[in-house]
C-alpha cells in the first residue's frame, strides 16, 4: 500500500544521495492529532520525539496544554517537555538551543529526530535561522507596557506596524510579548526586528538554519472539516476541565508569585480559568471563552500553515478529524512521503 503512494522514483532517488541526516517536523494545530500520529511513527521508526509546544516546557501545567500522559512518556519520552518554571520566560532564542542540542544528539545517536507540536514560531526559526539580537531593556520594556496599559496591545501592535511591518504581519495584535519584544528592538537598535534578522543571517551571526546540516522533511495535519475540528476542540477542553483543569489553575496560584503578565499565564486556557477563579466571570463563560480561545488558536496556527514552503499536507477528513485515534490513511499517507525521502523504507518491498 505504501509503495503504492511512492510515484516518482526520481525524487527518491534525488532524496537518498543527499547525505544530510534527516529530521522530521509534524505540525499541525491544535486538537489535530499529532501527538497520536507521532507515538504511531515511533512504532515503526527509530524516532525520538522533541516537544515543539511553548506551554508544555513548564512544570505543573499538564492538563491544560495537553502533555501526554505519564505511561506515554515512560514508553515514548518528549524532550523539552518540563523544563522550565512558569515564573520564568521561555524565549524562541533558548528554544533553539535546547532544540539543536536534542537534535544533534538524537542524531548523534543514529535515531531519528521527530519535532512534534504546534508552536509555528518556533518551528520557523529552526527552518530559517535566528540572528543575535539586542538584550533586553527594562526601561524600554516599561515604557512599551504603560502604552499597552493606557491604549491597549492592538495600539501598540499598530505602533510596530509602522516600523516593521514585515514583522508586524506576522503576529497577532493581541500577543503582547511579541509585539512588546519587536518594539523594544527597534526602539534600542534603530532598526527594525525583520531587519536584523535578515542582516545578521546574511553574515553568518546569530542560529544557522537547521537544513544546513540536515535535511527537513516537514509533514502537517490539515483539517479540512472546520466545524468538525471546532467540535473536536470543544470535546477536549471539556474533558480537561472534567480532568481537573481548575484545580491545576488554583496549584499555581497558590504559588503566590505567579501572575497574568507571564507568557504561561496567558497560555491558552489557563488565562480563561485565572479569570474565572479571581471572579471575573462564571464558570459558564469561562469555559466558553476557552473553546473561543482555543478556536483561535487553531485559526492562527492554520494561517500558517497557508504559506508554509516544502509542507506535505496530511488532509484530515470529517471521520478522521473527530477520531480519537490515528488513522491508518493518514499514517500510510506520512510514511509514503518519509519513503519518498528515503526516510523510511517499508519492510515489504
Amino acid at each position: 500500500m505504501v509503495d503504492e503512494l511512492v510515484s516518482d522514483k526520481s525524487v527518491l532517488a534525488q532524496a537518498a544521495a543527499d547525505q544530510r541526516p534527516p529530521v522530521i517536523f509534524l505540525l499541525g494545530p491544535t486538537a489535530s492529532g499529532k501527538t497520536d500520529l507521532a507515538l504511531q511513527l515511533c512504532k515503526i521508526l527509530p524516532c525520538d520525539i522533541i516537544s515543539v509546544d511553548s506551554s508544555q516546557v513548564y512544570r505543573g501545567m499538564d492538563i491544560g496544554t495537553a502533555k501526554p500522559e505519564a505511561e506515554v512518556l515512560s514508553e515514548s519520552p518528549h524532550r523539552l517537555i518540563n523544563i522550565c518554571d512558569p515564573a520564568e520566560a521561555y524565549s524562541v532564542g533558548e528554544f533553539l538551543r535546547d532544540a539543536r542540542r536534542e537534535i544533534d544528539e538524537i542524531s548523534a545517536a543514529g535515531r531519528i529526530p521527530l519535532l512534534v507540536g504546534g508552536t509555528m514560531l518556533y518551528f520557523k526559526a529552526l527552518r530559517e535561522g535566528l540572528a543575535d539580537l539586542p538584550p533586553a531593556n527594562g526601561r524600554v520594556r516599561a515604557e512599551i507596557e504603560q502604552q499597552a496599559a493606557a491604549q491597549g496591545w492592538p495600539f501598540v501592535h499598530a505602533l510596530l506596524a509602522e516600523v516593521d511591518p514585515e514583522g508586524a504581519a506576522a503576529i497577532h495584535p493581541n500577543h503582547s510579548q511579541r509585539i512588546a519584544r519587536a518594539l523594544e528592538v527597534y526602539r534600542v537598535s534603530g532598526q527594525s526586528l525583520s531587519q536584523l534578522i535578515q542582516q545578521q543571517l546574511e553574515k553568518g551571526c546569530g542560529v544557522p538554519p537547521l537544513d544546513k546540516d540536515y535535511r527537513i522533511v516537514q509533514l502537517a495535519l490539515i483539517p479540512t472539516d472546520r466545524a468538525a475540528l471546532h467540535r473536536r476542540i470543544e470535546q477536549r477542553f471539556t474533558a480537561m476541565l472534567d480532568q481537573g483543569f481548575v484545580d491545576e489553575v488554583k496549584a499555581l496560584r497558590q504559588r503566590g508569585d505567579l501572575s497574568t503578565d507571564l507568557p504561561a499565564v496567558r497560555a491558552v486556557g489557563y488565562r480563561q480559568i485565572w479569570a474565572y477563579l479571581d471572579g471575573d466571570c462564571t464558570y459558564e463563560e469561562m469555559q466558553a471563552r476557552g473553546v473561543a480561545s482555543t478556536r483561535q488558536l487553531a485559526k492562527r496556527q492554520l494561517t500558517w500553515l497557508r504559506g508554509w514552503a516544502d509542507l506535505h499536507r496530511l488532509e484530515l477528513s470529517f471521520t478522521e478529524a473527530d477520531s480519537s485515534r490515528c488513522d491508518e490513511d493518514i499514517l500510510l499517507k506520512a510514511l509514503a512521503i518519509l519513503q519518498s525521502s528515503a526516510i523510511y523504507k517499508n519492510p515489504a518491498g
